[in-house]
């Protein structure tokens, strides 16, 4: 369709007056509009363009509505569901993209458009620009402190790994467990790249934490979110809000270990530990069996040194005690001694008082007529049976006591005897003169030894040369004074 009217290229003004009313043919608003539809469709058909994301909505319908801009212009956008769940590059705004796509009108709004097919970052500098605010925004909110941080279990029970089932990965921590420390593995599997990355691992993390310890299932006690190395574009999953907020929220440890060592994504920053490689995860979740083993075996050999040690000590100490310790018949000597002497000063007193009590007696009946003689002897008699009654109590009672001590100083002496430390399995070794041998130092190879046990003696031979004692310092003197019996303790 053509006009003779004259205009203005650049501004499509009209010039001057119109000429009268053309002969064209007559358009209703739908006719002309989906005319101008298929003129564009025709002209542009499928195209690339370059620019900046502006405005990104999300409707209920699942498709994607947005503004692709740059300085001058702004075009708008549409991805339909089914493409936007292939994206790899989520629409974000400000993100700047390279999208391809058919160019087309939408006649109910008088407005053209892009339908997007493909959509990608315009080079790496854009998603890195990106990642860098996401990470300052996250690490704004607390995300990446370390105090935050969990320590890895040294040994876990139960180890969780979040990655793909059927790629390499999980067969290189299995194998890493296996040679360590063998543990039980549950797997989530997730898909590690593309659209449904991100909301997979971020549910496979909150799922291991929303076990409960009494489930069937058990609770893992640490989590590794692994992946292979990739681009920045494969590992963007890895870098989305939900991966990073589940990572931080997790009340399980969890190590990252997704990509080669030089690859970090923002989950990295969130995790408790973050592994290299996947082997390298495997490595730091379990210790190696054999060294621990071994260092088991160190520490006991160690404990029983120590206690055989602590044992000798002990009993050297005992031995040292003992020496200072009076002998039983000297502790028993005085009192024996004693009650000797009382028991023979008893009978002499029991005579002399009735010596005493018979002489006053005949006295006194010599100045007694018969009559009150008999009186006075049978009151004296009464009397004399009251008192040799008395007398014989007094004895028999003061007897009983010396017995009773005797019985007791006789089992101090059979306690402190050695007959009965023989009889708890100790020893007695004497020499050739029958010396008693109370060190190692007093005997010398090929000294012919007697050994005494509770039910006999033995001879013996030494085999070998005692080590050589050292040296004690001397010990103050203990108090000899008479009367003084020293101390047991």
């Amino acid at each position: 369709m053509s006009t003779d009217w004259p205009y203005d290229p650049e501004t499509g003004e009209i010039l001057g007056d119109a000429p009268g009313p053309p002969n064209v043919m007559e358009f209703s608003v739908s006719e002309l509009s989906f005319a101008l539809k298929q003129t564009l469709e025709d002209r542009f058909g499928y195209v690339r363009v370059r620019g900046e994301l502006g405005r990104v909505s999300r409707p209920a319908s699942g498709h994607v509505y947005l503004d692709l801009k740059d300085e001058k212009a702004v075009l708008n956008g549409v991805i339909w569901k089914g493409v936007a769940g292939r994206l790899k590059v989520k629409p974000e705004q400000g993100l700047e993209v390279i999208v391809s796509g058919k160019i087309t009108t939408f006649p109910g709004q008088s407005r053209y458009q892009i339908v997007i097919d493909t959509m990608e970052p315009a080079g790496a500098g854009a998603l890195m620009a990106l990642l860098e605010e996401r990470k300052k925004k996250l690490g704004a909110e607390g995300l990446f402190d370390e105090e935050r941080k969990q320590p890895i279990p040294f040994l876990p029970q139960v180890i969780g790994v979040v990655t793909s089932p059927t790629g390499a990965v999980i067969r290189d921590i299995l194998h890493r467990l296996s040679d360590r420390f063998p543990r039980r593995v549950l797997v989530w599997p997730v898909r590690v790249q593309g659209e449904n990355c991100a909301p997979e691992v971020a549910a496979a993390i909150n799922g291991f934490n929303a076990i409960e310890a009494n489930h069937a299932m058990p609770r893992p006690d640490l989590i590794i979110v692994a992946r292979g190395g990739g681009s920045l574009e494969d590992l963007w999953g890895f870098n989305e809000e939900a991966v990073v907020r589940a990572a931080a929220a997790s009340r399980i440890p969890l190590i990252s270990a997704v990509g080669h060592e030089t690859d970090w994504t923002l989950i990295d920053h969130a995790a408790d530990w973050r592994a290299p490689t996947p082997t390298a995860a495997a490595e730091r979740a379990v210790p190696v069996r054999a060294d621990l083993a071994a260092q088991v075996a160190t520490m006991g050999a160690r404990l029983q040194r120590a206690h055989s040690r602590s044992m000798d000590e002990r009993q050297a100490r005992v031995t040292s005690a003992t020496r200072a310790l009076p002998r039983p018949d000297d502790v028993l000597a005085l009192a024996r001694q004693r009650f000797d002497s009382a028991a023979g000063r008893l009978h002499v007193g029991l005579r002399a008082s009735t010596q005493s009590h018979r002489g006053r007696f005949d006295s006194l009946a010599g100045r007694l007529s018969v009559r009150p003689l008999r009186n006075q002897i049978a009151q004296y008699g009464e009397l004399l049976a009251r008192h040799q009654t008395a007398m014989a109590r007094s004895i028999g009672v003061n007897l009983q006591r010396r017995r009773e001590h005797l019985a007791g100083m006789e089992k101090l002496l059979r306690s402190l005897s050695y007959k009965d430390v023989l009889q708890r399995g100790f020893a007695l070794t004497f020499d050739a003169s029958g010396k008693a041998v109370t060190a190692a130092a007093q005997a010398n190879a090929g000294d012919s030894l007697s050994i005494l046990f509770h039910d006999g003696a033995v001879g013996a031979v030494v085999s070998g040369s005692p080590p050589k004692p050292k040296p004690k310092k001397p010990k103050a003197a203990k108090s000899t004074k008479p009367g003084n019996q020293g101390t047991l303790f």
